[in-house]
């Protein structure tokens, strides 16, 4: 099991520190690279750019809990949710095939 983790690419974990502007103000955010790459998937499937969808992100936290104390949890918590979400879908998908057939 400590293979899975310990084997993977460097790369996944490397930090990348990125300028995005939320609410007129720039801010720096960093995240894992592996982070990165999973919110620059939503931000396609939403038809936007990265930046856009964090901002909208940030927005809709502020509205629904207020000014979070740590955007960049947040942001991995998002990536997290999303994939988890994604393969309950999968797996969902992959049961009905077999119901029908059994």
């Amino acid at each position: 099991m400590c293979h899975i983790f310990s084997g993977q690419n460097p790369e996944n974990y490397r930090c990348v520190t990125k300028s995005i502007r939320l609410d007129g103000q720039v801010t720096s955010v960093r995240l894992e690279r592996l982070y990165w790459s999973i919110l620059d998937e939503l931000a396609a499937s939403e038809d936007v750019s990265t930046p856009a969808f964090i901002s909208k992100l940030h927005r809709e936290v502020l509205a629904i809990r207020g000014a979070p104390n740590n955007f960049s949890s947040i942001l991995r918590c998002a990536c997290l949710i999303s994939k988890d979400i994604a393969l309950s879908t999968r797996l969902e998908e992959e049961e009905i095939p077999q119901k029908k057939a059994g």
